[in-house]
């Protein structure tokens, strides 16, 4: 509270840009330790406006006017508030406040380490067993004859990055293991993510070599031998190099580089051409401001949106996925995936890839599994690219936004096939920035282990779960064709779209629009009432009479049900927890 300096101010405006609202709200601006928060006048509504200060992105302080002086809040959800003060001293004390609010030092400030709902210890603790890796390792058939458990990383002794436990080819000796781990950028030696039971060959992941111009190393050569012998079937893996090669060979003079043809005899190498985290923060920003035009000229919205060069990084990203999948379901070949560090483009890579291959990832569950397996047990930094805590602006990237985008762009064209839908991932998205629960807080196992989160903070995977009926897509049909086997996305440039539903709040209007999937929703709840009524009339005993429900009992029933879904939910209250 130290950091406040005014924590109430009287008959302050508020608009709501990112809601479409056009005429502001006067009420009262409140700031917590954790929250900003704007509560109308008006007596019939008072309602309630919550950011979370760790939300927060940016706050600017146009220049004054003869109403008042203005801020502007710009949210790691893209929504955008407008605020009104009356006195430019307000002003100035709000926006020190809030500046150094929304950029917290220690990870003691955030949220979650005060968050605490009415679940007793036993229970929270539980909460963060909800996801477990293990089974599903034994869901894919590992271990088994090929593939083996590893104590070599135990208390992250080999590799501080990656989780304890690892699976790696049953060949790969512990000197092996140690040997490659040495030759790998940060320790990251290849060790498995996916394994596909039909046709035996897997996905790993691993850090690019030290490999200068020509330098070579015995065991990390045993290493790749070893996750090819693997696989029975083939007698060569795919090394998928997910930078562009370009940006790999200019890693070659600091030392690093990517793997030699004529060194790893048994590889074939393939670029994948997805650009660095800070080419990806700039396209991001201009997608932004895509999204924040005003009543655009189609050709502006158009120009804006090639511009920002984003839909092409999204469709490098999926482009990487189809290759692995079809490599490993197709022509049944294993593939080692890497980039720099292993932890950006590389996560990216596979998890696309596993939603490519395996139904079960476009589970709710499933997907919840996927992201705790393949970026938060194997390293993904998201305290650095989320900016959880005031750090170096050059680390911050919309890395897991681009796999979340990627998974919506599939769900367009396949809408049969995700038990889930937009809303799911939208709200995956604000509890990455948020900090609300524990589950994306850090950088790697090892890091929330010293921090304690399982004592001190609680798991968001739990909350999603309870809440899934949220997040149903009302189209998906488990024992459908399309929700079976692999998924072949056209990956034609005509066939991506912007997702207006994350980042074009503008065009949303003063009344919120039910979206298809709650439409839908309705319709199938209807379908199934109507089914049931018509099968309460047919069970006629012998002798007896049909059951008939009180007229208009059932019908008011759904016209309120409709009435209800009908008033759509906007993203500002379904997501003011956080």
């Amino acid at each position: 509270m130290e950091h406040i300096r005014t924590p109430k101010v009287e008959n302050v405006r508020l608009l709501d840009r990112s809601s479409g609202q056009r005429k502001p709200s006067v009420g009262t601006l409140y700031l917590s330790a954790t929250h900003t928060i704007f509560v109308e006048n008006n007596p019939e509504t008072r309602k309630e406006t919550w950011v979370l200060h760790s939300m927060v992105s940016s706050v600017e302080r146009p220049p004054t006017m003869p109403t008042g002086s203005q801020l502007i809040l710009r949210c790691k959800d893209f929504r955008v508030f407008q605020l009104l003060l009356p006195h430019e001293k307000d002003c100035l004390d709000v926006h020190a406040s809030l500046v150094r609010l929304s950029r917290p030092e220690k990870y003691s400030e955030l949220y979650c380490m005060s968050f605490n709902p009415n679940v007793n210890k036993a229970e929270r603790e539980e909460s963060w067993k909800f996801i477990d890796l293990m089974a599903d390792y034994k869901r894919m058939g590992v271990p088994n004859n090929l593939w083996v458990s590893t104590a070599a990383n135990s208390e992250y002794r080999v590799c501080d990055t990656y989780p304890a436990e690892l699976f790696v080819p049953k060949s790969a000796m512990p000197a092996i293991i140690v040997g490659s781990s040495r030759f790998r950028s940060r320790g990251r030696f290849p060790a498995l993510s996916y394994f596909h039971q039909d046709t035996l060959a897997a996905v790993c992941r691993c850090s690019q070599p030290l490999s200068g111009f020509s330098g070579r190393c015995q065991e990390d050569e045993a290493m790749l031998q070893a996750v090819m012998k693997s696989n029975p079937g083939s007698d060569f893996i795919y090394v998928v190099d997910t930078r562009p090669k370009l940006n790999a060979m200019a890693n070659r003079a600091a030392g690093k580089g990517y793997e030699s043809e004529d060194h790893y005899t048994n590889i074939k190498l393939q670029f994948i051409g997805i650009e660095n985290i800070h080419v990806m923060r700039s396209s991001q920003q201009k997608i932004i401001d895509v999204g924040e035009m005003r009543s655009p000229s189609m050709t502006d919205f158009l120009w804006g949106l090639e511009n920002s060069g984003w839909l092409k990084h999204i469709k490098a990203v999926l482009d990487a996925g189809v290759f692995i999948a079809r490599a490993v379901a197709d022509e049944g070949v294993s593939v080692l995936v890497h980039c720099s560090d292993g932890w950006d483009r590389t996560a990216q890579a596979c998890s696309v890839a596993s939603v490519l291959l395996d139904p079960y990832y476009r589970t709710i569950k499933g997907f919840m599994v996927l992201i705790e397996k393949d970026w938060v047990s194997f390293g993904h930094k998201f305290s650095h690219r989320y900016a959880h805590l005031d750090g170096d602006p050059k680390e911050v990237s919309p890395v897991i936004d681009q796999f979340l985008e990627c998974v919506w762009q599939l769900s367009e064209q396949f809408p049969c096939a995700f038990e889930f839908n937009e809303r799911f991932l939208i709200a995956i998205h604000t509890h990455v920035y948020s900090c609300g629960y524990g589950t994306f807080l850090g950088n790697c196992q090892k890091e929330r282990r010293d921090m304690r989160l399982c004592e001190r903070t609680h798991c968001v995977w739990p909350q999603l779960w309870k809440d899934r009926a949220d997040y149903i897509n009302p189209l998906y049909k488990a024992e459908q064709s399309q929700s079976q086997g692999p998924l072949k996305p056209n990956t034609s440039p005509y066939c991506f779209k912007m997702w207006k539903g994350l980042y074009n709040h503008m065009e949303k209007s003063t009344l919120p629009r039910q979206s298809p999937a709650d439409f839908l929703s309705a319709v199938k709840e209807e379908s199934q009432q109507l089914e049931e009524e018509l099968t309460n009339h047919q069970e006629v005993p012998p002798g007896g009479t049909a059951h008939h429900h009180h007229p208009g009992s059932r019908q008011e029933d759904r016209s309120s049900d409709r009435e209800a879904n009908h008033v759509g939910k906007d993203r500002g209250s379904e997501e003011e927890e956080d």
